[in-house]
């Protein structure tokens, strides 16, 4: 596994780029991975995705898909594109410390 360097700290990341251990998480680590992939801020409508995609991590055991963020976090398709361009699902999951969603490329 490859390291990065977050606040000072090494973090392992697995092949996607999504941090290899969950405990490495915490809000702080989120606003530095999020400027990592372009986002210089995160909003509440950010941290409701990013929330909303952890607490089903737990529950569940998997990173929601595209479909079900839009179900079901009450954002639509368009605000996740605006939030998180070029793959919201994969990148939101990032930035929320979980491995990638299946079914995302």
């Amino acid at each position: 596994m490859t390291t990065i360097e977050i606040l000072g700290k090494q973090l392992e990341v697995d092949a996607d780029g999504n941090l290899a251990n969950l405990s490495d998480w915490n809000e702080e680590v989120a606003k530095e991975l999020a400027k990592m992939e372009g986002i210089n801020e995160l909003t509440e409508r950010h941290w409701a995705v990013i929330n909303f995609m952890r607490k089903e991590y737990q529950e569940k055991g998997d990173a929601p898909s595209i479909r079900r963020l839009t179900k079901e976090s009450g954002v639509s398709t368009k605000e996740l594109y605006e939030l998180f361009p070029n793959g919201p699902a994969k990148k939101a999951a990032k930035i929320a410390g979980l491995p990638k969603p299946k079914g995302c490329i």
